[in-house]
């Protein structure tokens, strides 16, 4: 509400609301991802604008539908073409009005300010009338300045999609449904090699920051509200990480010692791997690969935040001749390449980046990574196989159809309840997860 309020003042009030239209237009007509486009989009903005026209770009890609269908009454023919943005402008607009703290006559003149800066000047008459219009016909806003969305019978997610979560989990449809569409908390990882999860704690609440540990994951602090990284006690010097309580059960599940070999595949941005690096004085050194060289990046600077190593392979890692030294590994963890439907609550692009055809596609790439890796697995030994979707052709499915074709493979229980484990979207308050562990026979 202050940020806002104090955007709405600086000046730059329209700037926010131009950088969230550009960075949907991106998002929906060029199919870049919205943590590519929305940096570029805001990288001349403040600090407060750029939380602003980050609020309205990922508010507006979860309720996408509804605010279509509201904008697109009041228009007499779709907007193309180089005026395509201005829909995008539009959707920023309705968004505000329905959804945001914000007061109308100011998300209104912001908006259309927005055309002129967009390059529209000619249009702002168009602009401020549809607003006015829609402003006309709304429902009466609550007491925090919001309004009812018109319904949507797809709980704002593609066919495809909605189909595919009703088909895998009948019983829980609506409440993936229903969480996808919601802010996620935000989670810690403590880094037990500075403080245990209590000290952490007690620092917390010395800065006022309220928090909750967690129940099973036995690194996690969930914070109470979003707080900025530089505000967390120690996080410059590696002491806590941002990471969803769900992803780090994956050092629980690995069952990894000091002694082993581990090998830590498409390790990028670096989670999984710091977190096992934070528990363990391994050995031999770690071996992580990704194929992505922006993305290891990432990893780089995470290890160098925590003062730990690594060895880091930028290769594919099915081509094993390019990167493997021969030594087989005691330990491999295999976070998969998915449709990550299981963190749509924060990345809402998904739902409209992601096509039906693309699950199959990855689940080839699965298939294809798993029986790469397994010969470099050490008789005995065990790999963990983890995934952000919660669709079962990537995860259940799969797994099947690898130990049915897999003789020398069999499942080890994840927990005394559970042979394989799917957590679904806000299960415990974390992302939706899925993880099944392998022993290849001695």
């Amino acid at each position: 509400m202050s940020q806002q309020k104090k955007s709405e003042g600086s000046g730059h009030g329209a700037q926010s609301r131009a950088a969230a239209a550009s960075a949907l237009f991106q998002v929906l007509e060029k199919g870049e991802s919205l943590s590519a486009a929305l940096p570029y989009a805001t990288s001349k903005l403040p600090d407060a604008d750029k939380r602003l026209a980050s609020a309205i770009s990922y508010g507006v890609l979860r309720v996408l539908p509804s605010l279509n269908r509201l904008v697109g009454a009041k228009l007499d023919k779709p907007l193309k073409g180089k005026l395509k943005v201005l829909h995008y402008l539009l959707l920023v607009g309705a968004y505000q009005l329905y959804c945001q703290r914000i007061k109308d006559h100011a998300a209104v003149s912001a908006t259309v300010e927005a055309a002129r800066i967009l390059g529209k000047r000619n249009h702002k008459g168009l602009v401020n009338g549809i607003l006015r219009q829609l402003l006309r016909e709304a429902p009466s806003a609550d007491d925090s300045h919001q309004r009812e969305l018109p319904c949507d019978s797809m709980q704002n997610h593609p066919r495809w999609l909605f189909d595919a979560i009703n088909n895998d989990h009948p019983e829980h449809a609506d409440n993936i449904l229903a969480e996808n569409n919601t802010h996620p908390p935000m989670w810690l990882r403590v880094n037990e090699r500075f403080s245990t999860r209590d000290d952490y704690l007690r620092q917390l609440q010395d800065s006022d920051i309220a928090a909750t540990a967690d129940a099973s994951a036995i690194n996690a602090i969930q914070l109470h509200a979003p707080c900025p990284v530089e505000k967390l006690p120690g996080f410059a010097r590696g002491h806590v990480s941002v990471q969803d309580r769900s992803a780090q059960l994956a050092a629980d599940f690995l069952n990894v010692n000091a002694a082993h070999r581990v090998l830590d595949c498409c390790a990028a941005p670096g989670g999984k791997l710091l977190h096992l690096l934070e528990r363990h004085s391994f050995e031999q050194p770690v071996q992580a690969i990704d194929i992505d060289p922006k993305r290891l990046e990432r990893v780089g600077e995470n290890l160098e935040r925590a003062g730990l190593s690594a060895v880091i392979h930028c290769a594919d890692v099915a081509t094993t001749n390019d990167w493997w030294d021969g030594e087989q590994f005691d330990r491999i963890l295999l976070d998969a390449p998915c449709s990550a439907t299981g963190v749509i609550r924060r990345h809402p692009d998904i739902k409209w980046l992601r096509r039906a055809e693309d699950i199959s596609e990855l689940a080839k790439l699965q298939k294809q990574i798993l029986s790469s890796l397994w010969p470099l697995l050490k008789p005995g030994g065990e790999l963990l196989y983890a995934t952000c979707s919660i669709l079962r052709q990537e995860n259940q499915t799969q797994i099947e159809s690898f130990l049915q074709q897999q003789s020398g493979a069999s499942l080890i229980p994840i927990t005394a309840e559970h042979d394989t484990l799917q957590l679904l979207p806000g299960q415990y308050g974390g992302d939706g997860f899925f993880y099944a562990r392998l022993k290849k026979a001695q």
